[in-house]
């Protein structure tokens, strides 16, 4: 989908005062940005930003970052952000690739990852947020209990994203084949692509896995499966294999 380019976006975006400018040099800073030893939870793709408002409001009590690509989407955000009095959230347009210069080692609780470009053309697998590399960048900036949530409409990048996370190491926690009739339903905050969804695509299931930022210590799971196995057994089961690991 092309996005449209909405003139003087940017300028707007660099006089507003919730959007940080000097990310780089917030790193390892951010508890003194936000004034409080709250955790700090990242949306990366944060989109028009309806989900990490409603996620501020409902946890005051944290602090929250939303990272955007691109001027135009960033903007709608922001005129959203006008409306909400809290003080704990903040925006940052940049690429997710250099997420490591923003944030310190075991800086970031929780990391949201929601309906990401599944860019499908195999040569640029590198660029989906759910691939090793940026496991790797994640792994750098969440805390020891850190976790990341990745929904998706997208079955493609679901598979690959459940083989992505075990060659890089991590752990699935949860998982689910279908969002709404899932236990993960009741606490759902919709973003504004996925009310685009339900009115689109009422038969299409949205998938969701939650990591735990441990490494994988299972063998059953390492060595004598596969993750597409894993994949499988979790649709025929409804649970990942050892789930006591």
């Amino acid at each position: 989908m092309r996005l449209r380019n909405i003139k003087g976006s940017r300028e707007v975006i660099a006089a507003n005062e919730w959007v940080i400018h000097d990310e780089t040099a917030c790193k390892g800073q951010w508890k003194k940005h936000f004034g409080s030893d709250a955790p700090i939870y990242i949306e990366i793709g944060t989109g028009k930003g309806q989900f990490i408002m409603e996620l501020a409001r409902r946890n005051p009590d944290k602090n929250f970052i939303g990272i955007e690509k691109y001027s135009s989407v960033l903007l709608r955000a922001l005129e959203k952000r006008q409306y909400y009095e809290g003080n704990n959230l903040y925006f940052i347009r940049m690429d997710a690739e250099y997420i490591e210069d923003v944030f310190a080692k075991d800086e970031v609780a929780g990391i949201y990852l929601n309906f990401s470009d599944p860019w499908p053309k195999e040569r640029h697998a590198k660029r989906r947020l759910t691939s090793r590399q940026y496991w790797n960048r994640y792994g750098h900036i969440l805390k020891p209990d850190g976790r990341v949530a990745f929904k998706t409409d997208n079955r493609d990048l679901f598979t690959f994203s459940l083989e992505e996370v075990g060659a890089a190491g991590w752990r699935l926690e949860h998982v689910s084949f279908d969002l709404h009739q899932s236990h993960f339903c009741e606490n759902n905050i919709s973003s504004w692509r996925y009310m685009m969804f339900c009115r689109r695509n009422l038969h299409r299931k949205i998938m969701i896995l939650c990591y735990d930022h441990q490494l994988l210590n299972c063998k059953c799971i390492q060595i004598q499966r596969s993750f597409r196995e894993v994949c499988r057994f979790i649709e025929k089961f409804g649970r990942p294999p050892c789930k006591k690991c």
